[in-house]
């Protein structure tokens, strides 16, 4: 099979490529967001690591890619970089649980089309890979709340810390009895 009869193959009957590769080190996140954009016909490649991704990105070149910012063993940036360096047309969408300035702009400026929030849902996905070049995303329908978005930061230190209280609490600048009363209760919406 040519390479022409391999990019042919690949793409559906309107014509556009819909390949996508999708970088995370959470597993299940992982699963559930291919087989989501399996359904609306993309064809999906996974990544658990930057060196996997980056890998996956300069052989296969895919037309879009939805990468982690953090992942174990490095930044989802240096995935971006690479997709960019080997097919500068890719759209790419960059997730991360700590949304800031400076790391959107950085995602911006190596060529990632967006920037969401997770838990980010297969429609939000395919929304921000799929929306003109030069379109505005609209807000969020039901946007995390504020309490929620603390919520999921400290859990996220909690984790990095190999559930450690009392190094999550110094990490946090929290007394350690605060933080405990905040893991013992459920997560707010």
């Amino acid at each position: 099979m040519s390479e022409t009869d391999i990019k042919t193959a690949g793409e559906p009957a309107g014509g556009q490529e819909r390949s996508l590769l999708l970088v995370d080190d959470d597993k299940p996140f992982l699963t559930r967001l291919s087989r989501a954009m399996e359904g609306r016909g993309f064809q999906v490649m996974t990544a658990e690591t930057v060196a996997e991704g980056k890998t996956l990105a300069r052989s296969s070149k895919p037309a879009f890619a939805v990468v982690d910012l953090r992942l174990d063993d490095g930044s989802g940036l240096d995935v971006v970089e690479a997709l960019h360096e080997a097919r500068p047309d890719a759209r790419a969408v960059v997730l991360t649980g700590y949304g800031n300035i400076a790391t959107a702009v950085a995602a911006v400026k190596l060529g990632a089309v967006d920037y969401l929030a997770k838990p980010a849902d297969a429609d939000q996905v395919e929304a921000a890979l799929l929306a003109p070049p030069d379109a505005v995303a609209p807000p969020p329908e039901n946007p995390m709340s504020a309490d929620r978005v603390r919520w999921e930061h400290i859990q996220r230190v909690y984790e990095q810390c190999n559930r450690n209280v009392s190094e999550t609490a110094r990490r946090l600048n929290m007394h350690r009895r605060t933080l405990q009363r905040i893991l013992a209760k459920r997560a707010p919406k």
